[in-house]
């Protein structure tokens, strides 16, 4: 179980920090935070923590407008919000949300997040406004259709998404394997096969890529901007850490989701993710489901492919050069389709058109 929850966690560690704007090993930190800490604590049983594809929209808006070095002082005092909001018993209170502002929140997220992999796929830089990606895109699909990068990237990203959206038609033994390793090893081995011209990912040293806040960041931690992003961190990354929480408890029959001391089990990892200078973190359906699907029953699996991660980087930092960002970004587009949740937007308009305008 560890193994898939592991597997499936990688590419997307990876994906997320890349399309974050922030080094790949800074997504690894928080993987690695995410299963080993917030795993070991009181909360959840079968919830798999690490970095969202939800929250990258916001830390890159945040490390364009204050810099590397001030992610972690944000993510630290989100991490201290989550803490305190739990010890004061407003997890329970998330319930209370509608579904349909946290279903928006999400969809909007998934299309700026399809919007913006667009660009690694066509072989350019990503954007770091959203008005700039929509303004990109005449000079994105020319760079697409005529450029041997951009063609590259085309086929390698069509093949990827083929692979993620079709592996559930497959037979029940092979589905065991997660579609998402599938796509990666297929795509990856295809493209060195064929010495493809696609930029590759760039994965170093987890202890040099370590981004301890400064005090002249320590300082800054008061401005009202800066407040501001804690604050939307700590909110968005738990409402996400609890929806998902709601949804994951449906799946298995093992104990439920203590929502206050999860709340504050993601406000520890997030601490610890900010004195390290890492990404946010949150509870993630897709890990959380393979965890659940794999036949997990306690808190162990999650707990050890968070040691995974780290033996994985440590011992075999190589191999993740071999797989095009291309791949990622694929990755990362199915993961905005899913943020996105057409059907049930859909099913919600036709149900409740009050619910569906919120």
């Amino acid at each position: 179980v560890m193994l898939v929850v592991f597997l499936v966690a990688l590419p997307l560690c990876v994906g997320v920090a890349v399309a974050s704007g922030v080094p790949a090993e800074l997504g690894i930190i928080t993987g690695i935070v995410g299963g080993i800490v917030v795993g070991l604590l009181p909360g959840s049983t079968m919830q798999v923590s690490g970095p969202a594809a939800g929250l990258t929209v916001l830390v890159s808006s945040a490390v364009s407008q204050h810099g590397l070095g001030m992610l972690g002082v944000i993510v630290l005092g989100a991490g201290l919000l989550q803490i305190v909001m739990g010890l004061g018993g407003i997890g329970t209170w998330f319930r209370a949300i509608s579904p349909s502002v946290v279903q928006g929140m999400l969809a909007g997220i998934g299309l700026v997040i399809m919007l913006g992999q667009l660009y690694p796929v066509g072989g350019l830089e990503q954007p770091s406004e959203t008005s700039a990606k929509f303004a990109g895109l005449p000079d994105l699909a020319v760079a697409m259709f005529t450029t041997p990068k951009g063609l590259a990237g085309l086929g390698v990203t069509v093949v990827t998404l083929v692979i993620l959206f079709g592996w559930g038609k497959m037979p029940a033994k092979v589905r065991n394997i997660p579609a998402a390793l599938v796509a990666v090893v297929v795509v990856s081995a295809g493209t060195w096969a064929l010495g493809l011209p696609l930029k590759m990912t760039e994965v170093g040293s987890l202890l040099s890529a370590i981004n301890v806040p400064t005090g002249d960041a320590f300082a800054s931690a008061l401005a009202p901007a800066v407040l501001g992003s804690m604050l939307t961190f700590a909110l968005i990354a738990s409402a996400e850490s609890l929806f998902s929480a709601a949804a994951v408890d449906r799946m298995h029959d093992a104990p439920k989701t203590r929502y206050n001391k999860e709340l504050v089990a993601q406000g520890v990892g997030n601490a610890v993710c900010g004195f390290l200078g890492a990404l946010p973190m949150t509870a993630v359906i897709v890990r959380s489901s393979a965890n659940v699907q794999a036949g997990a029953r306690t808190k162990l699996s999650r707990v050890l492919h968070g040691f995974w991660l780290l033996l994985f980087v440590v011992a075999l930092p190589g191999v993740l050069a071999f797989i095009p960002t291309a791949v990622l970004a694929a990755l990362l587009i199915q993961a905005g389709w899913k943020l996105l949740e057409l059907r049930q937007v859909v099913a919600l308009a036709r149900e409740h058109r009050s619910e569906a305008f919120v």
